[in-house]
């Protein structure tokens, strides 16, 4: 499925990414499932790589893949000169890796919306190692104030379906609580603009002062 906010405004949604979670919860909390550290890593949905050189601090291996040809010539050129690291062209539900050849996965906002992606998830367990774990990040609209503007955006999202689904398809959860935090005000409302319609994206930056967004998500994880 096309991405409107990273395909259509990549330099905007480097904002976000540089905006998310800056005190790093989200990989302290994956980290005490599993380390990546002299790992075999696999980003699924990399966009323009920004994780990628991250994981490849500590990992022996990091490849990165995307379906979008434009984003993954930009991660390309943000690895380019790191060893060890590579992007490929692809989609979720047909890597171009081999069998048991991944040690950790990692998908964020890739699969939030849980039913639909069982293709995906069963191509997942054909690359992952024995001992290797897969963790997947996503929105939890139950709470925080991105919560309540996503269950504003979708009213129809299930947040308690999507749960199921993931337990049923045995991954656990740890939910975490992070923040937006922006540089400025503008980058903020840029966010917003490709992330919500534009009325509500002009409605929920008329009631929310400052540059700092509480965030609230879920991880969810399993060994394999």
């Amino acid at each position: 499925m096309p991405s409107p906010n990273i395909w259509n405004a990549p330099r905007v949604y480097e904002l976000e990414n540089l905006a998310a979670d800056p005190d790093g919860r989200i990989e302290d909390a994956m980290r005490a499932v599993r380390t990546w550290d002299d790992a075999t890593v696999l980003d699924i949905g990399c966009g323009t790589g920004f994780h990628l050189p991250r994981f490849a601090r500590t990992a022996a291996k990091v490849m990165g893949v995307e379906p979008h040809e434009g984003l993954a010539s930009a991660a390309r050129r943000r690895v380019a000169g790191l060893p060890d690291v590579t992007v490929r062209v692809g989609a979720a539900q047909s890597l171009p890796l081999p069998s048991a050849s991944v040690d950790v996965a990692h998908a964020r906002w890739a699969y939030f919306f849980g039913p639909g992606c069982e293709p995906g998830l069963a191509e997942l367990r054909r690359v992952m190692r024995r001992g290797g774990a897969a963790f997947v990040i996503d929105n939890d609209a139950t709470r925080s104030t991105f919560g309540s503007w996503f269950r504003r955006w979708l009213p129809s999202y299930d947040p308690e379906a999507v749960a199921r689904f993931w337990t049923r398809q045995g991954f656990s959860c740890t939910p975490i609580d992070m923040n937006w935090r922006f540089s400025d005000r503008s980058s903020l409302e840029a966010v917003l603009r490709i992330e919500f319609p534009d009325a509500l994206a002009t409605e929920f930056l008329a009631g929310f002062p400052g540059c700092e967004v509480d965030y609230a998500v879920n991880l969810w994880w399993r060994r394999y």
